[in-house]
Parts: structure tokens; sequence; C-alpha cells
């Protein structure tokens, strides 16, 4: 019993050994590991940053050039816009990061000024219009990626701005509070109606009862300011407009 119990023990020992042996070389390859990946990234930096000083100009004024830059940088999980504290250590130095907080200033001065009319909610195509004229020809060509990413940047002020999809188009929504189903449908018939929309036609289109489709407008009406009430409609009486999804000479 003695002479097993000291294999025992020694078996032990030689285990307790190897474990250590283990531990340590698979410290000195993570170490070197690390050290190569340092390299690796030291290395991609210069490059990166050497493609961004070279193309600087091109990548700010050639919006088709600047949207495979941004795909090239999501590919690689770089982000474009982030700041030197969340390792976006390139960003001041293109200065594309400023660029987008630029054009997002932009984007709410013109969501603000049309929001009475709009209740909050554009359609991309007219943000872009309306921004575009904001900032003239010297403003260079702005693309609907351009916005997307811009609105992003302004999502951490908490108000509201997204990019939303409505009967297969986008939107910008600038205010805080979601659109439910019932108004994502009455958003989508105004948009086939150029603006215009009457509870006959959400009940013959969609097969909605009166009621549903009566309060669904009212409170697009009155409750979310969305829509504006013709109550001299010639063909109904009562009609409602969606300001969000008409076109505007201006």
């Amino acid at each position: 019993m003695h002479r097993l119990g000291g294999v025992g023990l020694a078996a032990f020992d030689r285990h307790e050994q190897s474990k250590r042996s283990f531990a340590e070389l698979s410290s000195e390859l993570s170490h070197s590991q690390i050290e190569n990946l340092q390299a690796e990234l030291t290395q991609f930096r210069s490059a990166l940053a050497h493609f961004a000083t070279t193309h600087r100009d091109s990548i700010k004024s050639d919006p088709s050039f600047r949207h495979a830059f941004q795909q090239m940088c999501s590919s690689i999980g770089v982000d474009p816009l982030a700041g030197p504290r969340k390792g976006g250590w390139w960003a001041e130095m293109l200065g594309l990061g400023d660029w987008h907080y630029e054009l997002g200033v932009q984007i709410v001065d013109v969501c603000v000024s049309t929001r009475e009319r709009n209740g909050g909610l554009i359609e991309m195509t007219e943000l872009i219009r309306l921004v575009s004229m904001l900032r003239g020809v010297q403003g260079g060509i702005i693309t609907d990626d351009d916005f997307t990413r811009s609105i992003k940047t302004l999502q951490p002020l908490g108000a509201g701005y997204e990019v939303v999809h409505i009967g297969g188009r986008k939107m910008v929504r600038s205010v805080v509070k979601e659109l439910d189903e019932d108004q994502n449908t009455v958003l989508a018939v105004a948009q086939d109606a150029g603006g215009r929309v009457v509870e006959e036609m959400l009940v013959n289109r969609k097969g909605w009862t009166h009621d549903r489709a009566r309060t669904a407008l009212e409170n697009m009406l009155l409750r979310d300011g969305l829509c504006w009430l013709d109550d001299q409609d010639e063909q109904h009486g009562r009609a409602y407009w969606v300001p969000s999804v008409m076109k505007w000479d201006v």
C-alpha cells in the first residue's frame, strides 16, 4: 500500500510539473503572438494613413470613391466616423468624421425647419434635395449613403433621428416616437396616391373597417401631427394629406 501511494504522489508531481511547463509555453507563445500582432497593426496603420493622406481629396469630393473607401473600412472592421477615443485614430487626419458631423448638423437644420409641415417624418430623397440646396454647388455631391452614415452620428443625441423604410421607400424620422403598423400602412397608401388618403382607400385596398381607418387617420392628425385635414374634399368631403410624402417645390 505504501509503495502504491509513493507511485501515486510521484505521478501527481509529474502531472503538476507538466501543467506548469505547458502554462509557461503557452505564455511564451501568447507573448510572441501579441508582438507579431502589434507589428502587423503598426504596418497596417501606416499603410492606411498613407492611403488616406494620398486620396483625401478624392474621398471627400467623389461620392463613388468615398463609398468604396467606406465599404473597404467596414470590411476590415474600421469605423471611419469614430473619434480618437473610440479608436478612430485617423479620422482627424482624414477629416471625414468632421465632414459627416457637418452634414449631420445640416440634416438637423432641414428636419427641424420642415417638422411643422411633415410632423418629423421626411422622405430621404426630399431631405437630400433640401440639404443640397442648403450646401450649394461648392458643397459637392452627397449620396444616400452619406446621409445614412451622418444620421447615425446623430443617434447619441437621443432626438430620435433614424432611417426607416415605409412602402419600399426610405424615410428619415426626427422625433422620438415609433410608427405603429397602421401608421406605416397609411403612409404607404399615401405614397402611392401622391400624399392624399381617404378612409375608402384603406377600406378597399387593405380590407380595414371604416372605424379602424378613421381612428388611424385621426391619430395621425391629432396625436402625431403627421397629416393635414381637408374637410372640403370634392370627392369624399373629408381627405387627409400626408406632407412627408408630398413633393415640394422649395
